[in-house]
């Protein structure tokens, strides 16, 4: 079944942007975008231990799209197909393989805003192939080919307009092995950390705009994504014994997930121990802290040059991160703390102070873009814009060929196929949003879970979602 475009192709509210004209203007795009950041890791958002006060002015001047999830994975590297996700508008199970690259009938979002006129510039973390770069973008800056490296020694790249990128140098990323390893870069930036060297070039890039012609900017940071490093001073904002546990903090998790022994889940030892969890959700913490003292420096810079008034503003992230949760440290779960992430619209057309609380996807922001810029929708985006009149009702997750989950309502199902056990999870997020009380096995929800375990099925269909061949249900 091939899932066709669900853009609106119309605005959806009276307040929003008009129609372009000819000679109208059409707005910049500066897009923001985070490594590994959780919803719940913005302060405005009512998380009252971050210190997060440029993203909190954001969240104050525009729109909060407070149930922003991404779709899963199907590799353990769950930023590679959420990317690729994101830059397609195409659901997970239709991407190429996983998003190592991207064909050239999927059209990229900076494809759209190129042949629509726009200068398009990229910075920063691109995890879906040298290749497809070029065509999402006419110019970058440090551009970083790879999903982990240290981020005081950036393995970047100078953009190549002939879109080779073939130099390789060594580089020994000690915090995974000490083995040598080669990434494909031209040259390293030794001694500036990943968020200070592309908010410089994102300022750069501001600096020389000149108003002529409206921009696509991405800057695709790596923070907060291990290893969590920083300048001293955003750790000592921080003070180890007041750093909470999440009530859902677990020693281990209950059972074999399909990945729980993981390369995400062994930053730690087993059982988790509390003072060493605290301490690395302070690391947590005090990186995203930093990158918010990075995004306002950007903002500032688009101020400064006389272009904030006629510029949408989004920020966002391709996953979260369990942080301890559940007993886990990384985001290759079905649990609502890896697959909700933040999403924030700045700019003419978004309410101040707003929170939306409907169902978005995070790889609905590509057909979202084409219509505040009124750009046509292309023929293989699949999602559908936030804008549109019709919301969605359902959610569908999956993780590899182990997990999946149905979310409607206020309710989750999750299923887990390890080694030929399944094990089934059912929460109501109206009453435990931190979902600690599995209601499976409750007699009272049995009918409700036959209903989502038929729904899931359903979607599985929908989506085209092949990888896993899930028990027939019969009630």
């Amino acid at each position: 079944m091939k899932l066709k475009s669900l853009s609106s192709g119309a605005f959806a509210a009276a307040y929003l942007l008009a129609p372009f004209t000819a000679n109208a203007q059409r707005p910049n795009i500066l897009f923001l975008f985070a490594d590994d950041m959780r919803s719940t890791t913005i302060h405005a958002l009512g998380h009252d231990d971050l210190i997060t006060p440029n993203l909190d002015q954001l969240v104050r001047n525009g729109t909060a799209y407070t149930n922003n999830y991404i779709m899963g994975s199907t590799a353990g590297a769950v930023s590679m197909p959420s990317r690729a996700m994101l830059m397609t508008g195409r659901y997970l199970f239709s991407l190429q393989g996983e998003g190592q690259a991207i064909p050239p009938e999927h059209t990229m979002m900076g494809e759209a805003f190129q042949q629509a006129g726009y200068q398009t510039f990229g910075i920063g973390k691109w995890h879906n192939g040298s290749s497809s770069y070029n065509r999402c973008f006419g110019n970058g800056s440090e551009i970083f080919f790879g999903g982990m490296t240290d981020h005081w020694n950036v393995p970047g790249n100078h953009y190549d307009p002939t879109g080779e990128y073939a130099a390789r140098i060594p580089y020994t990323a000690s915090f995974l092995t000490q083995k040598m390893a080669y990434h494909q870069a031209d040259h390293i930036t030794a001694g500036k950390h990943s968020s200070e060297l592309f908010s410089d070039k994102a300022i750069d890039f501001i600096n020389r705009m000149d108003g002529e012609k409206p921009f696509f900017m991405y800057v695709a940071y790596m923070a907060p994504h291990d290893p969590r490093v920083m300048p001293e001073k955003y750790m000592n904002m921080y003070d180890s014994s007041k750093i909470a546990l999440p009530v859902n903090f677990m020693p281990e998790h209950p059972f074999d997930n399909g990945n729980i022994r993981g390369r995400d889940e062994e930053l730690l030892g087993f059982p988790r121990i509390e003072a060493e969890v605290r301490q690395e959700i302070l690391r947590y913490y005090a990186m995203i802290t930093h990158l918010d003292e990075q995004i306002g420096r950007v903002i500032e810079a688009l101020k400064k040059k006389g272009l904030y008034e006629n510029t949408i503003i989004v920020f966002a992230a391709d996953n979260g991160l369990a942080m301890g949760q559940h007993g886990l440290m990384g985001k290759q779960n079905m649990y609502e703390h890896s697959l909700k992430v933040p999403l924030i619209f700045v700019g003419k057309g978004f309410e101040a102070g707003k929170k939306e609380t409907f169902y978005t996807y995070l790889h609905d922001l590509f057909p979202t873009f084409c219509e505040l810029t009124n750009i046509p929708v292309p023929a293989s985006v699949e999602s559908q814009s936030i804008l549109s009149k019709k919301k969605r009702e359902v959610l569908y997750h999956a993780y590899r060929n182990v997990q999946r989950a149905v979310r409607k309502d206020n309710f989750k199902l999750i299923e887990n196929h390890v080694n030929g056990v399944e094990t089934l999870q059912f929460f109501d997020l109206k009453n435990d949003p931190m979902e600690m009380t599995n209601l499976c096995g409750d007699p009272n929800y049995s009918k409700k879970v036959a209903e989502f375990r038929t729904l899931l099925r359903e979607q599985k269909t929908l989506y085209n979602d092949n990888r896993i061949d899930l028990p027939i249900i019969r009630y």
